[in-house]
């Protein structure tokens, strides 16, 4: 191997040492370097830096090192997410299928709304403002809404000061206002934001709630505003029942309601 290493920023030179640990399971500090192709010293700092955050555990009596709980945290989000999208898929299917409009499924992340699925329905006029791995602040949006109102009141007074700095970018959106949507969607059960995202454009929303009673995640129908307006009650409680069975598998899956 030469001395020589390509400029790598500390992220890439971090990843790659992860994924010796990876694969690896267990290893020293020479393996390591050889296998991230990056200089013992390097190696080390790096370690030294993941070690402290909890990414890397150190085993003193062997002098070799592994994933620590912090990686095995990110794993487990990741597996979570797939499962959640499984669980979802036959739901997002029946819903694109009786709506012919935009469904999509998204969860929290910090203060912060993600689309991590969707099922595009048969309508010729499409919701695409919004595409999988797409980001808002919570409260920009039918999803980013039904996915924390019903968190406990301190948590979204923590979020919503999170939140204020990135409402520049949405004009038609303020603390003040989704406060109020936030009150407004816990007395109706659902949300619905009808031209503030894009215009003629909005979508509703439903919050999937897990059996600690708090929200997970979000699914939501995006379309016309006017399509939608004139479907609000039927789509609501097929994004309700498919909601409860994406929360409770054992709720039996009855088919959508017809939403036209």
């Amino acid at each position: 191997m030469s001395g020589r290493e390509s400029p790598l920023s500390s992220v890439q030179k971090a990843c790659r040492i992860l994924g010796v640990l990876a694969d690896a399971g267990r290893a020293r500090l020479t393996e390591i370097s050889v296998k991230a192709t990056l200089n013992k010293v390097t190696t080390l700092r790096i370690l030294e830096v993941l070690t402290r955050e909890g990414f890397v555990e150190r085993d003193e009596r062997s002098k070799t090192y592994r994933l620590g709980d912090q990686s095995l945290v990110l794993a487990s989000a990741a597996r979570t997410r797939d499962d959640l999208r499984a669980r979802a898929r036959a739901s997002m299917v029946r819903l694109a299928a009786s709506s012919e409009d935009t469904v999509l499924l998204s969860v929290r992340q910090g203060s912060e709304s993600v689309c991590i699925d969707r099922e595009t329905g048969a309508f010729p006029i499409r919701a695409a403002y919004l595409d999988v791995g797409s980001r808002r602040p919570l409260g920009v949006g039918a999803g980013a809404l039904a996915v924390f109102a019903w968190l406990p009141d301190d948590e979204l007074q923590v979020l919503l000061e999170e939140v204020a700095p990135r409402l520049a970018a949405y004009p038609d959106f303020s603390i003040q206002s989704i406060r109020k949507d936030i009150e407004a969607a816990r007395l109706r059960g659902y949300t619905i934001v009808l031209n503030r995202v894009v215009e003629r454009m909005g979508a509703v929303g439903v919050p999937i709630i897990g059996l600690d009673g708090r929200p997970f995640a979000a699914l939501s129908i995006a379309a016309l505003s006017d399509r939608l307006a004139a479907r609000e009650e039927v789509l609501v409680a097929a994004l309700q029942r498919e909601a409860r069975q994406i929360a409770d598998p054992r709720v039996p899956a009855t088919g959508a309601a017809d939403t036209h």
